[in-house]
């Protein structure tokens, strides 16, 4: 395993959810990324972020971990969930807000 993959693997297996996102959540710097956080704030689940534009091997890493092509990624429980367009179609369902109490995830 790579040190990227080590580092991925790492974040994904010790927070409860995790948004590889563009931007922070405070400042989304792509409206997917933006999306993403505004689910997950919507949800009221703490999350951990993380900055790909400020790690390039992330950004790079991540799609391979994944075998995702876009950027943002979310995580639930060391599982890839999927990107912004998959996460708004599970929350609309309310599949996403199920996913995330059934896994135990905290509130905020």
């Amino acid at each position: 395993m790579s040190d990227t993959n080590a580092r991925i693997s790492d974040l994904v297996t010790t927070n409860d959810v995790v948004l590889f996102m563009k931007g922070t959540p405070l400042f989304p710097q792509c409206g997917f990324s933006s999306r993403a956080v505004a689910i997950l704030d919507h949800c009221g689940v703490a999350y951990e972020s993380v900055d790909v534009l400020q790690d390039m091997e992330i950004r790079q890493g991540i799609k391979s971990f994944s075998d995702w092509p876009t950027i943002p990624q979310l995580y639930v429980k060391g599982e890839f969930v999927g990107g912004s367009d998959i996460m708004m179609e599970m929350f609309e369902a309310g599949e996403l807000q199920q996913l995330l109490n059934e896994s135990g995830v905290k509130t905020v």
